[in-house]
Protein backbone atom coordinates (compact mmCIF):
# COMPACT_ATOMS: atom_id res chain seq x y z
CA UNK A 1 0.00 0.00 0.00
CA UNK A 2 1.11 3.55 -0.52
CA UNK A 3 2.40 5.46 -3.81
CA UNK A 4 6.18 5.09 -2.40
CA UNK A 5 5.55 1.07 -2.32
CA UNK A 6 4.57 1.55 -6.17
CA UNK A 7 7.41 3.94 -7.06
CA UNK A 8 10.31 2.33 -6.07
CA UNK A 9 9.98 -1.42 -4.88
CA UNK A 10 13.50 -1.75 -3.55
CA UNK A 11 13.47 1.17 -1.43
CA UNK A 12 9.56 1.42 -0.85
CA UNK A 13 10.06 -1.72 0.76
CA UNK A 14 9.72 -1.42 4.44
CA UNK A 15 11.92 -4.57 5.17
CA UNK A 16 14.36 -3.64 2.77
CA UNK A 17 15.30 -0.19 5.13
CA UNK A 18 14.83 -2.38 8.25
CA UNK A 19 17.46 -4.97 6.97
CA UNK A 20 19.90 -1.64 5.73
CA UNK A 21 19.23 -0.28 9.02
CA UNK A 22 20.36 -3.20 11.35
CA UNK A 23 23.17 -4.15 9.12
CA UNK A 24 24.49 -0.51 9.24
CA UNK A 25 24.67 -1.00 5.19
CA UNK A 26 26.16 3.03 5.27
CA UNK A 27 26.18 2.74 1.41
CA UNK A 28 22.61 1.51 0.72
CA UNK A 29 21.68 3.73 3.51
CA UNK A 30 23.06 6.69 1.55
CA UNK A 31 20.89 5.89 -1.57
CA UNK A 32 17.96 5.68 0.26
CA UNK A 33 18.35 8.84 2.41
CA UNK A 34 19.14 10.65 -1.10
CA UNK A 35 15.92 8.45 -2.29
CA UNK A 36 13.54 9.78 -0.09
CA UNK A 37 14.84 13.09 -0.22
CA UNK A 38 13.90 14.27 -3.69
CA UNK A 39 10.35 11.73 -3.71
CA UNK A 40 9.29 13.10 0.67
CA UNK A 41 8.61 16.67 1.53
CA UNK A 42 8.84 15.39 5.00
CA UNK A 43 11.96 14.24 4.42
CA UNK A 44 13.54 17.02 2.92
CA UNK A 45 12.39 19.82 4.93
CA UNK A 46 14.27 17.84 8.06
CA UNK A 47 17.22 17.46 6.80
CA UNK A 48 16.98 21.43 5.30
CA UNK A 49 15.78 22.04 8.89
CA UNK A 50 18.81 20.62 10.16
CA UNK A 51 21.49 21.71 7.99
CA UNK A 52 20.28 25.41 7.90
CA UNK A 53 19.44 25.29 11.51
CA UNK A 54 22.89 27.98 12.37
CA UNK A 55 23.23 30.54 10.54
CA UNK A 56 27.39 29.82 9.96
CA UNK A 57 28.00 33.81 11.49
CA UNK A 58 31.72 34.16 11.98
CA UNK A 59 34.41 36.63 12.81
CA UNK A 60 38.29 36.92 12.61
CA UNK A 61 40.09 37.45 15.93
CA UNK A 62 44.16 38.88 15.77
CA UNK A 63 46.14 37.28 18.43
CA UNK A 64 49.18 39.85 19.32
CA UNK A 65 51.90 37.97 21.08
CA UNK A 66 54.61 41.06 21.08
CA UNK A 67 53.40 45.03 21.32
CA UNK A 68 56.26 45.73 19.36
CA UNK A 69 54.70 44.99 15.83
CA UNK A 70 53.45 47.83 13.89
CA UNK A 71 49.76 48.42 13.65
CA UNK A 72 50.18 49.14 10.03
CA UNK A 73 51.35 45.47 9.12
CA UNK A 74 49.00 43.53 11.46
CA UNK A 75 46.13 45.77 9.58
CA UNK A 76 47.09 44.61 6.30
CA UNK A 77 47.02 41.33 7.26
CA UNK A 78 44.13 40.87 8.82
CA UNK A 79 42.51 42.85 5.43
CA UNK A 80 43.97 40.13 3.70
CA UNK A 81 42.35 37.42 5.71
CA UNK A 82 38.98 38.73 5.90
CA UNK A 83 39.13 39.40 2.22
CA UNK A 84 40.34 35.91 1.47
CA UNK A 85 37.79 34.70 4.01
CA UNK A 86 34.72 36.83 2.45
CA UNK A 87 35.47 35.25 -1.17
CA UNK A 88 35.35 32.09 0.14
CA UNK A 89 31.96 32.43 0.53
CA UNK A 90 31.80 30.67 4.11
CA UNK A 91 28.12 30.82 5.51
CA UNK A 92 27.00 29.74 1.82
CA UNK A 93 29.74 27.02 2.02
CA UNK A 94 28.67 25.32 5.24
CA UNK A 95 24.95 25.26 4.61
CA UNK A 96 25.86 23.40 1.69
CA UNK A 97 28.04 21.05 3.39
CA UNK A 98 26.27 20.73 6.76
CA UNK A 99 23.02 19.47 4.08
CA UNK A 100 25.67 16.46 2.51
CA UNK A 101 26.31 15.45 5.77
CA UNK A 102 23.00 14.91 7.05
CA UNK A 103 21.89 13.71 3.75
CA UNK A 104 24.79 11.38 3.34
CA UNK A 105 26.93 10.86 6.81
CA UNK A 106 29.57 12.22 5.83
CA UNK A 107 31.41 14.34 3.57
CA UNK A 108 34.42 14.74 1.67
CA UNK A 109 35.87 17.34 0.30
CA UNK A 110 39.45 18.75 -1.06
CA UNK A 111 40.18 22.30 -0.35
CA UNK A 112 41.22 23.70 -3.68
CA UNK A 113 42.93 27.85 -3.41
CA UNK A 114 41.94 30.02 -6.09
CA UNK A 115 43.02 33.69 -6.92
CA UNK A 116 40.56 35.57 -4.22
CA UNK A 117 39.49 32.82 -2.32
CA UNK A 118 38.88 29.25 -1.55
CA UNK A 119 36.33 26.61 -2.60
CA UNK A 120 35.66 22.63 -1.48
CA UNK A 121 35.32 20.53 -4.12
CA UNK A 122 33.33 17.57 -3.25
CA UNK A 123 34.51 14.07 -3.54
CA UNK A 124 31.94 11.03 -4.18
CA UNK A 125 31.24 9.13 -0.59
CA UNK A 126 31.56 6.10 -2.33
CA UNK A 127 35.10 6.58 -3.27
CA UNK A 128 36.49 7.89 -0.29
CA UNK A 129 37.44 6.17 2.72
CA UNK A 130 38.91 7.33 6.00
CA UNK A 131 40.45 4.85 8.38
CA UNK A 132 43.19 6.55 10.52
CA UNK A 133 43.68 9.97 12.03
CA UNK A 134 46.95 12.56 10.89
CA UNK A 135 47.18 14.25 14.60
CA UNK A 136 43.51 14.84 15.12
CA UNK A 137 42.09 14.59 11.55
CA UNK A 138 40.90 11.88 9.56
CA UNK A 139 43.14 10.73 6.66
CA UNK A 140 41.30 10.35 3.35
CA UNK A 141 41.69 7.98 1.04
CA UNK A 142 40.54 8.46 -3.11
CA UNK A 143 39.57 4.75 -5.25
CA UNK A 144 41.26 6.15 -8.26
CA UNK A 145 38.80 3.61 -9.86
CA UNK A 146 36.39 6.71 -9.84
CA UNK A 147 37.84 7.81 -13.20
CA UNK A 148 37.81 4.59 -14.64
CA UNK A 149 33.95 3.59 -13.52
CA UNK A 150 32.04 7.31 -14.63
CA UNK A 151 33.90 8.29 -17.12
CA UNK A 152 34.72 5.04 -19.91
CA UNK A 153 36.01 7.39 -22.56
CA UNK A 154 39.89 8.21 -22.26
CA UNK A 155 39.30 11.71 -23.98
CA UNK A 156 36.56 12.66 -22.07
CA UNK A 157 38.35 11.09 -18.61
CA UNK A 158 41.55 12.99 -19.18
CA UNK A 159 39.15 16.01 -19.55
CA UNK A 160 38.17 15.34 -16.50
CA UNK A 161 40.55 14.83 -14.65
CA UNK A 162 42.70 18.12 -15.68
CA UNK A 163 39.68 20.00 -13.33
CA UNK A 164 40.94 17.64 -10.53
CA UNK A 165 44.16 18.99 -8.44
CA UNK A 166 47.65 17.66 -9.02
CA UNK A 167 47.52 15.19 -6.37
CA UNK A 168 44.68 13.14 -7.75
CA UNK A 169 46.36 13.28 -11.54
CA UNK A 170 49.52 11.86 -9.29
CA UNK A 171 47.27 9.29 -7.84
CA UNK A 172 45.50 8.28 -11.03
CA UNK A 173 49.19 8.00 -12.80
CA UNK A 174 50.14 5.32 -10.43
CA UNK A 175 46.91 3.75 -10.09
CA UNK A 176 47.56 2.70 -13.90
CA UNK A 177 51.28 1.94 -13.11
CA UNK A 178 49.99 -0.67 -10.76
CA UNK A 179 51.73 1.06 -8.20
CA UNK A 180 48.96 1.58 -5.43
CA UNK A 181 48.64 -1.60 -3.07
CA UNK A 182 46.89 -1.72 0.01
CA UNK A 183 47.57 -3.18 3.18
CA UNK A 184 47.80 -6.98 2.15
CA UNK A 185 50.13 -6.20 -0.72
CA UNK A 186 47.38 -6.53 -3.15
CA UNK A 187 47.13 -4.20 -6.21
CA UNK A 188 44.01 -1.52 -5.48
CA UNK A 189 43.14 1.93 -6.34
CA UNK A 190 43.19 3.60 -3.11
CA UNK A 191 45.71 6.76 -2.93
CA UNK A 192 45.98 8.69 0.48
CA UNK A 193 45.55 12.39 -0.48
CA UNK A 194 47.59 15.23 0.88
CA UNK A 195 46.40 15.51 4.55
CA UNK A 196 46.39 19.56 4.74
CA UNK A 197 43.84 19.67 1.64
CA UNK A 198 41.62 16.73 1.83
CA UNK A 199 39.06 16.85 4.13
CA UNK A 200 36.17 14.74 6.18
CA UNK A 201 33.50 15.89 8.04
CA UNK A 202 30.71 13.81 9.97
CA UNK A 203 28.65 14.22 13.26
CA UNK A 204 29.76 12.99 16.42
CA UNK A 205 32.58 10.80 14.34
CA UNK A 206 29.46 8.44 12.32
CA UNK A 207 29.02 7.92 8.98
CA UNK A 208 25.14 7.10 9.98
CA UNK A 209 22.57 9.20 8.13
CA UNK A 210 21.03 10.96 11.30
CA UNK A 211 17.66 10.47 9.85
CA UNK A 212 17.66 7.41 8.79
CA UNK A 213 15.63 5.81 11.14
CA UNK A 214 12.70 7.89 10.41
CA UNK A 215 12.32 6.65 6.75
CA UNK A 216 10.26 3.53 8.06
CA UNK A 217 8.11 5.98 9.79
CA UNK A 218 7.61 7.76 6.16
CA UNK A 219 6.45 4.54 4.73
CA UNK A 220 4.11 3.97 7.68
CA UNK A 221 2.73 7.17 7.15
CA UNK A 222 2.54 7.27 3.00
CA UNK A 223 0.30 3.52 3.63
CA UNK A 224 -2.07 5.43 5.88
CA UNK A 225 -2.67 8.34 4.30
CA UNK A 226 -3.16 5.54 1.27
CA UNK A 227 -5.84 3.84 2.94
CA UNK A 228 -7.48 7.38 4.04
CA UNK A 229 -7.78 7.90 0.85
CA UNK A 230 -9.11 4.97 0.31
CA UNK A 231 -11.89 5.25 3.02
CA UNK A 232 -12.68 9.17 1.51
CA UNK A 233 -13.48 8.02 -1.61
CA UNK A 234 -15.52 4.84 -0.01
CA UNK A 235 -17.63 7.79 1.78
CA UNK A 236 -18.43 9.66 -1.48
CA UNK A 237 -19.27 6.68 -3.32
CA UNK A 238 -23.18 5.79 -3.41
CA UNK A 239 -25.16 2.58 -4.84
CA UNK A 240 -28.74 2.20 -5.33
CA UNK A 241 -30.06 -0.72 -5.14
CA UNK A 242 -33.02 -1.82 -7.03
CA UNK A 243 -34.89 -4.84 -5.30
CA UNK A 244 -37.11 -6.24 -7.72
CA UNK A 245 -40.36 -7.98 -6.09
CA UNK A 246 -41.49 -11.74 -5.57
CA UNK A 247 -44.75 -12.38 -5.67
CA UNK A 248 -46.39 -14.11 -2.54
CA UNK A 249 -45.13 -17.59 -2.94
CA UNK A 250 -41.05 -16.25 -3.63
CA UNK A 251 -41.14 -16.46 -7.27
CA UNK A 252 -39.51 -13.86 -9.27
CA UNK A 253 -42.11 -11.71 -10.97
CA UNK A 254 -39.76 -10.73 -13.85
CA UNK A 255 -37.54 -13.20 -15.35
CA UNK A 256 -33.80 -12.84 -15.95
CA UNK A 257 -33.80 -10.80 -19.33
CA UNK A 258 -36.46 -8.42 -18.01
CA UNK A 259 -34.25 -8.16 -14.61
CA UNK A 260 -31.18 -7.46 -16.70
CA UNK A 261 -33.16 -4.81 -18.80
CA UNK A 262 -34.35 -3.11 -16.08
CA UNK A 263 -30.54 -3.20 -14.44
CA UNK A 264 -29.12 -1.67 -17.56
CA UNK A 265 -31.65 1.08 -17.99
CA UNK A 266 -30.85 2.27 -14.36
CA UNK A 267 -26.93 2.17 -15.43
CA UNK A 268 -27.63 4.56 -18.57
CA UNK A 269 -29.87 6.74 -16.49
CA UNK A 270 -26.93 7.33 -14.03
CA UNK A 271 -23.84 6.81 -16.19
CA UNK A 272 -23.08 10.90 -15.94
CA UNK A 273 -23.23 10.55 -12.53
CA UNK A 274 -19.99 10.70 -10.36
CA UNK A 275 -19.42 8.02 -7.56
CA UNK A 276 -23.01 6.52 -8.33
CA UNK A 277 -23.16 2.52 -8.98
CA UNK A 278 -26.39 0.47 -9.40
CA UNK A 279 -26.79 -2.87 -8.18
CA UNK A 280 -30.03 -4.62 -9.39
CA UNK A 281 -31.04 -7.95 -6.86
CA UNK A 282 -33.68 -10.28 -5.86
CA UNK A 283 -32.17 -10.16 -2.59
CA UNK A 284 -32.13 -8.64 0.66
CA UNK A 285 -29.30 -6.34 1.47
CA UNK A 286 -28.06 -5.75 4.53
CA UNK A 287 -24.49 -3.94 4.97
CA UNK A 288 -22.19 -4.61 8.21
CA UNK A 289 -20.09 -1.76 9.80
CA UNK A 290 -16.60 -3.28 11.65
CA UNK A 291 -16.28 0.28 12.82
CA UNK A 292 -16.56 0.34 16.67
CA UNK A 293 -19.34 3.22 17.35
CA UNK A 294 -18.91 2.43 21.60
CA UNK A 295 -16.00 4.42 21.34
CA UNK A 296 -16.76 7.74 23.16
CA UNK A 297 -13.93 9.57 21.47
CA UNK A 298 -12.12 9.01 17.84
CA UNK A 299 -8.93 8.63 17.05
CA UNK A 300 -7.40 10.71 14.44
CA UNK A 301 -5.05 7.92 13.05
CA UNK A 302 -3.17 9.66 10.58
CA UNK A 303 -2.31 12.70 13.48
CA UNK A 304 -0.73 9.15 15.25
CA UNK A 305 1.12 8.06 12.85
CA UNK A 306 2.93 11.56 11.70
CA UNK A 307 3.33 11.62 15.53
CA UNK A 308 5.18 8.82 15.20
CA UNK A 309 7.45 9.66 12.05
CA UNK A 310 8.27 12.81 14.02
CA UNK A 311 9.49 10.75 16.73
CA UNK A 312 11.47 8.88 15.39
CA UNK A 313 13.37 11.52 13.61
CA UNK A 314 14.19 13.13 17.14
CA UNK A 315 12.49 16.72 16.42
CA UNK A 316 9.02 18.36 17.42
CA UNK A 317 6.46 17.92 15.08
CA UNK A 318 5.20 21.41 16.32
CA UNK A 319 8.43 22.89 14.48
CA UNK A 320 6.75 22.66 10.95
CA UNK A 321 2.60 22.80 12.57
CA UNK A 322 3.14 24.47 15.56
CA UNK A 323 -0.14 25.13 17.74
CA UNK A 324 1.07 26.96 20.78
CA UNK A 325 3.55 24.08 22.51
CA UNK A 326 5.80 25.12 24.91
CA UNK A 327 7.72 22.40 24.99
CA UNK A 328 8.93 23.14 21.13
CA UNK A 329 11.41 25.59 22.85
CA UNK A 330 13.32 22.76 24.17
CA UNK A 331 13.21 20.31 21.50
CA UNK A 332 14.93 22.90 19.19
CA UNK A 333 17.38 23.47 21.97
CA UNK A 334 18.21 19.82 21.79
CA UNK A 335 18.73 20.21 17.58
CA UNK A 336 20.72 22.65 18.45
CA UNK A 337 23.01 20.37 20.82
CA UNK A 338 22.75 17.64 18.25
CA UNK A 339 24.34 19.99 15.77
CA UNK A 340 26.90 21.85 17.66
CA UNK A 341 29.76 19.26 17.04
CA UNK A 342 29.58 20.10 13.55
CA UNK A 343 30.14 23.89 13.84
CA UNK A 344 33.33 23.13 15.89
CA UNK A 345 34.30 20.75 12.83
CA UNK A 346 33.81 24.07 10.55
CA UNK A 347 35.61 26.06 13.13
CA UNK A 348 38.68 24.00 13.10
CA UNK A 349 38.50 23.91 9.15
CA UNK A 350 38.22 27.19 8.96
CA UNK A 351 41.55 27.87 11.04
CA UNK A 352 43.40 25.35 9.00
CA UNK A 353 42.55 26.75 6.33
CA UNK A 354 43.70 30.73 7.46
CA UNK A 355 46.70 28.68 8.95
CA UNK A 356 48.22 27.53 5.40
CA UNK A 357 47.18 30.81 3.11
CA UNK A 358 48.55 32.95 5.79
CA UNK A 359 51.38 30.97 8.26
CA UNK A 360 51.28 31.94 12.11
CA UNK A 361 53.87 34.65 12.50
CA UNK A 362 55.96 34.59 15.72
CA UNK A 363 54.79 37.72 16.82
CA UNK A 364 50.85 37.89 15.89
CA UNK A 365 48.50 35.42 14.17
CA UNK A 366 44.47 35.11 13.21
CA UNK A 367 42.05 32.68 14.26
CA UNK A 368 38.64 32.37 12.65
CA UNK A 369 35.61 31.82 15.72
CA UNK A 370 32.57 30.28 14.43
CA UNK A 371 29.33 32.20 16.46
CA UNK A 372 26.61 29.72 17.85
CA UNK A 373 23.76 31.70 15.89
CA UNK A 374 20.95 30.11 15.03
CA UNK A 375 17.76 31.33 13.21
CA UNK A 376 15.96 31.29 16.53
CA UNK A 377 18.51 32.15 18.49
CA UNK A 378 20.08 35.51 16.67
CA UNK A 379 18.35 38.21 18.14
CA UNK A 380 18.51 37.44 21.77
CA UNK A 381 22.40 36.70 21.50
CA UNK A 382 22.48 40.46 19.70
CA UNK A 383 21.30 42.13 22.36
CA UNK A 384 23.25 39.95 24.77
CA UNK A 385 26.34 41.26 22.61
CA UNK A 386 24.86 44.92 22.64
CA UNK A 387 24.77 44.62 25.71
CA UNK A 388 28.41 43.66 26.63
CA UNK A 389 29.55 46.68 24.21
CA UNK A 390 28.39 48.68 27.27
CA UNK A 391 31.00 46.61 29.49
CA UNK A 392 33.46 47.40 27.22
CA UNK A 393 33.38 44.17 25.28
CA UNK A 394 33.41 43.69 21.10
CA UNK A 395 31.53 46.50 19.82
CA UNK A 396 31.30 44.14 16.42
CA UNK A 397 29.84 40.80 17.39
CA UNK A 398 26.25 42.31 17.76
CA UNK A 399 26.44 43.45 14.40
CA UNK A 400 27.86 40.21 13.21
CA UNK A 401 25.66 38.57 14.76
CA UNK A 402 22.77 39.88 13.15
CA UNK A 403 24.22 38.34 9.88
CA UNK A 404 26.71 41.20 8.94
CA UNK A 405 30.36 40.39 7.50
CA UNK A 406 32.68 41.58 9.94
CA UNK A 407 34.49 43.46 7.20
CA UNK A 408 31.24 45.18 6.17
CA UNK A 409 30.90 46.23 9.81
CA UNK A 410 34.69 47.65 9.67
CA UNK A 411 34.31 49.19 6.20
CA UNK A 412 30.72 50.90 7.03
CA UNK A 413 31.77 52.66 9.99
CA UNK A 414 35.34 53.76 8.56
CA UNK A 415 32.77 55.12 5.57
CA UNK A 416 30.15 56.74 7.81
CA UNK A 417 32.86 58.69 10.39
CA UNK A 418 35.54 59.16 8.51
CA UNK A 419 34.17 60.25 4.84
CA UNK A 420 30.76 61.21 5.73
CA UNK A 421 31.18 62.30 9.07
CA UNK A 422 27.22 61.24 9.96
CA UNK A 423 28.58 61.73 13.38
CA UNK A 424 28.52 65.54 13.50
CA UNK A 425 24.75 65.47 11.83
CA UNK A 426 23.46 62.29 13.08
CA UNK A 427 24.10 63.19 17.02
CA UNK A 428 21.81 60.52 19.42
CA UNK A 429 20.33 61.97 22.85
CA UNK A 430 22.88 62.64 25.84
CA UNK A 431 23.30 59.31 27.43
CA UNK A 432 26.24 57.71 29.80
CA UNK A 433 26.27 55.04 27.11
CA UNK A 434 26.77 58.11 24.24
CA UNK A 435 28.83 60.80 25.60
CA UNK A 436 32.91 60.45 25.74
CA UNK A 437 34.43 60.28 29.12
CA UNK A 438 35.67 63.98 29.30
CA UNK A 439 31.79 65.14 28.55
CA UNK A 440 31.24 62.69 31.59
CA UNK A 441 33.61 64.18 34.00
CA UNK A 442 33.22 67.77 33.24
CA UNK A 443 36.82 67.83 32.26
CA UNK A 444 36.53 69.52 28.65
CA UNK A 445 34.24 72.32 30.32
CA UNK A 446 37.18 73.13 33.26
CA UNK A 447 39.91 72.61 30.21
CA UNK A 448 37.69 75.66 28.30
CA UNK A 449 37.17 77.50 31.05
CA UNK A 450 40.68 77.76 32.28
CA UNK A 451 42.33 78.59 29.11
CA UNK A 452 39.66 81.30 28.33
Amino acid sequence: MGALKKTNRTYGDKNTILRALATKNYEQLREISNYYYEVSGIYERLCKYFAYLYRYDWYVVPYVEDDTVKEDKILSEFSKVLNYLDNSNIKYMCGNVALEVIKNGCYYGYIVDTAKGMTLQQLPVAYCRSRYLVGDQPAVEFNMKFFDDKFPNIEGRMRILKMFPEDFVKGYVLYKKGRLKDDDGQVCGWYLLDPDSAIKLNLNGSDYPILANAIPSILDLDAAQDLDRRKTMQKLLKVIIQKLPLDKNGDLIFDVDEAKDIHNNAVQMLKRAVGVDVMTTFADVDVADLADKNTATTTDDLERVERTLFNAAGVSQNLFNTDGNLALEKSVLNDEASMRNLILQFQILMNKIVDRKFPGKKKYNFRVIMLETTVYNYIELAKMYKEQVQLGYSKMLPQIAMGHLQSAVIANAHFENEILHLYEIMIPPMMSSTMNPEAILGQKNQSKAQSS
